[in-house]
């Protein structure tokens, strides 16, 4: 007899992150979907919305939610704690939130929600029943400097990181509009971004009472999806042996990939992997890293998290190839 499935749900389903996490979890082996909510589009089948699913499935958005082993939350930053006060959610449930609501320590939840980023938590993803999913800027930045911070390295860090579109969010914006995106770069929450909290919090994590800044600059860039960094550091430590202390920190981590050759950005786009780089120049050290901002960057995370949860093997349902061309 096959093995009962995952009873999986999704709140906000109507949206970027709610979209991937549906393209995902439709063909995920041990899910079934029992709800994809939405206020906005209820009663409206899924492919009216995400058309690129026509013919993967029969789903209807729904406004109100059923019984589910796991629930992801994919709502708009401030939402999720506002969900979860107006709706409780069954104590069994497991919850994954992919909005910043639950990511710092500090804030005052009834929920005890992990920092779901595998590759610095994965022992305790694996007995928790709430998910705060990484920011996708943190996410790419963190892959590229926490085997640095469990070796006690890093100093004050300049950070540079350019984004897709789709990391706004589908609600349309002024700075998302194709005339204003196109031919364009622009920075923005220069040196004030919000994930920046978040990249402190992991980094204490490893490197006990780390104080140094961190400045980070994102831009936004003339692409959809998709996230590449770049963090400078100084050090005296040599590019071979910087090597091995990534290569022994990711040993175990399958989806974060060490490279000595050059990396670019469609080399994960469509993936979950993230791709991380080295140069040096005398005592100056470029960690470059990319990842796809709606993968590995929230939904694609977010599945990785729920497999771990449930004792399922970590790259279930996450196996997604790059468009080459």
């Amino acid at each position: 007899m096959a093995a009962k499935k995952i009873q999986a749900g999704i709140i906000g389903a109507a949206g970027y992150t709610g979209g991937e996490t549906l393209r995902l979890l439709i063909n995920h082996p041990d899910v079934e979907i029992v709800f994809a909510q939405s206020r906005s589009q209820a009663g409206l089948s899924i492919s009216s919305v995400h058309k690129d699913l026509t013919g993967e499935t029969e789903l209807k958005f729904s406004e109100s939610t059923d019984q589910a082993d796991v629930v992801f939350l994919c709502l708009g930053h401030g939402e999720s704690v506002k969900y979860l006060r107006e709706h409780p959610i069954n104590p069994g449930t497991k919850i994954i939130d992919l909005s910043q609501d639950f990511r710092l320590k500090e804030i005052n939840t009834p929920h005890q929600f992990i920092y779901g980023l595998p590759e610095l938590n994965r022992d305790l993803i694996k007995t928790a029943s709430h998910i705060a999913n990484p920011g996708c800027f943190a996410t790419a930045i963190q892959l590229g400097l926490l085997p640095l911070a469990a070796k006690n390295m890093l100093g004050e860090i300049h950070t540079t990181g350019i984004t897709g579109s789709t990391g706004a969010g589908q609600k349309l914006q002024d700075t998302t509009h194709f005339t204003w995106r196109a031919n364009n770069i622009s920075a923005y929450k220069t040196l004030n971004h919000q994930h920046l909290h978040e990249i402190r919090q992991s980094i204490a994590q490893l490197q006990t009472g780390y104080s140094h800044d961190l400045n980070f600059v994102p831009w936004r860039g003339d692409f959809t999806r998709g996230i590449f960094v770049t963090s400078v550091f100084k050090t005296e430590v040599g590019i071979e042996e910087l090597y091995n202390v990534y290569s022994e920190f990711y040993a175990n981590h399958p989806f974060t990939i060490i490279s000595r050759e050059s990396i670019d950005l469609k080399m994960v786009v469509n993936t979950n992997k993230c791709l991380i780089q080295l140069e040096q120049q005398g005592s100056a050290v470029a960690v470059h890293s990319c990842i796809d901002n709606l993968l590995k960057g929230a939904s694609g995370q977010a599945v990785q998290n729920m497999n771990l949860m449930f004792g399922l093997p970590e790259t279930s349902g996450l196996r997604l190839k790059s468009p080459a061309f």
